[in-house]
């Protein structure tokens, strides 16, 4: 099988609050978008992370925070993080399909995966939610391809349109662990500049507003695909924000899903190069619902061909 799908129901049910842009019906767009797109692929149901895959990437006081503190209502963790009684569930299975998804790869059942997943992750660092983010599941997966599979060089492409500062910080010191990122700068958090390089492993492409998806391509094209081709990686690992089209309220990036379909197309070509096509690719932004719906569409279509 050449692609796997993982979700949860319970990631439907982490509710920020009225009127958070990180709302339910940005995955419900996504996985309807893709049984209307491609009714023959095989859904999996993510399981619940296991604590000891959390903490090999985030701190106990952390873990404790988000999974054994009671909430009623809502619980604000900063002032764009919000939790409700259903937010451990959601962040435990979107880390949980991201661990799922490795090892599906790894053992050969597809070459790629997809995790249908929420909350993101990417801006979740060792010690702290934040972002919208609770735990930084493609670190979380990332970790695991090393410390469950053994291998020495995983690369972490992420084309959301905020820096994924959390993933940074977790790996900035880890020569096995590769980080590539476009996104638009200036702009939350305020990270990742060009100077960022970590110990040689951390390659960051700012944009600035209102870049088209040309400039898109040609970061990657230009910078961060070389640097994968470079590294060689065992796994190819994917942050999947949709939030640089240009219908997407947070941001003033003006890609199309045509530009996501040829960078994701181009990052399968690396894996199928270096890694033997293992591709893991989780959602993380988005805040159009009809680009959630265009984009995850395309970048699906090109894991699957």
């Amino acid at each position: 099988m050449s692609l796997l799908l993982f979700t949860h129901p319970a990631c439907l049910a982490h509710d920020p609050g009225a009127g958070h842009p990180e709302c339910p019906q940005r995955l419900a767009n996504v996985i309807d978008a893709l049984h209307a797109g491609f009714p023959m692929l095989d859904w999996q149901i993510a399981p619940a992370a296991q604590r000891g895959e959390l903490a090999r990437v985030h701190d106990p006081v952390l873990i404790a925070r988000i999974l054994d503190q009671a909430v009623h209502g809502h619980r604000r963790l900063d002032p764009d993080t919000v939790v409700s009684d259903a937010s451990a569930e959601a962040a435990l299975r979107a880390a949980g399909a991201a661990v799922a998804a490795v090892d599906a790869v790894m053992a050969g059942e597809a070459r790629r995966a997809f995790c249908a997943v929420r909350p993101p992750g990417h801006h979740a660092t060792h010690d702290t939610a934040m972002g919208f983010c609770l735990f930084n599941s493609v670190a979380v997966a990332a970790a695991h391809a090393i410390a469950a599979h053994g291998l020495a060089r995983v690369s972490i492409a992420d084309f959301d349109v905020h820096h994924g500062n959390g993933t940074q910080d977790i790996f900035a010191a880890d020569r096995r662990v590769q980080y590539l990122s476009s996104h638009q700068s200036p702009l939350y958090p305020g990270t990742g500049a060009a100077s960022e390089h970590g110990v040689g492993n951390i390659h960051n492409a700012p944009l600035p507003p209102r870049a088209n998806g040309v400039a898109f391509r040609t970061a990657w094209s230009d910078v961060l695909l070389p640097a994968i081709d470079a590294f060689r990686p065992q796994l190819l690992l994917v942050s999947a924000g949709f939030d640089a089209h240009r219908l997407d309220p947070l941001a003033q990036i003006d890609a199309e899903a045509a530009d996501f379909g040829w960078l994701t197309a181009e990052l399968r070509a690396l894996a199928d190069r270096h890694a033997e096509g293992r591709v893991v690719s989780l959602l993380e932004g988005g805040y159009s619902m009809q680009a959630l719906r265009e984009c995850s569409v395309a970048h699906v279509a090109a894991m699957h061909e």
